[in-house]
């Protein structure tokens, strides 16, 4: 007999596993928004990094081709004819026996693009010459923004940022 009612009173009921159910279905579906919205930031901190880490890189290529560091013709902006200018390495003009100049270590890819493009591709480019509000890609980069139809969470879409 106590064997009986050992066994009777050692596991759940059908009630308890139902409700116990029931609230970890409520718990899941409080905490996919909250995941997917914290997915959402860290890529669009991984945007505004990559993004301000080209520019910077952009910007170094033409304070060096301004100061004579890198052969600038005439017709040139002075700026990166490709994104692989950047990571590439130049040839100083002041100091053709010494090392290359390098503005990048590599290019960070657009983390909205698609993934199958390579890093260089994920980006849009803008030419020196072109307006902001209607971006041309040409013979030189002046600026990267991303190819994202999405807006960001602050409302502002991620090709403008």
């Amino acid at each position: 007999m106590r064997l009986r009612a050992q066994r009777r009173f050692g596991g759940f009921s059908l009630i308890e596993l139902l409700a116990a159910a029931a609230i970890l279905g409520v718990l899941a579906t409080v905490a996919v928004p909250v995941l997917e919205t914290t997915m959402r930031r860290q890529k669009e901190q991984a945007l505004r990094t990559a993004l301000r880490d080209i520019r910077h890189g952009i910007d170094a290529y033409k304070l060096a081709a301004d100061a004579g560091r890198i052969k600038v013709t005439a017709a040139d902006s002075g700026y990166p004819k490709t994104l692989t200018d950047l990571t590439a390495g130049i040839t100083d003009e002041k100091n053709q026996s010494g090392p290359k100049l390098y503005f990048l270590r590599r290019i960070p890819r657009d983390p909205f693009a698609d993934p199958q493009l390579t890093p260089i591709d994920s980006w849009k480019k803008r030419k020196f010459d072109s307006p902001p509000e209607a971006p041309v890609e040409g013979a030189d980069v002046f600026d990267v923004y991303s190819g994202s139809p999405l807006k960001g969470l602050n409302g502002v879409p991620y090709a403008e940022w």
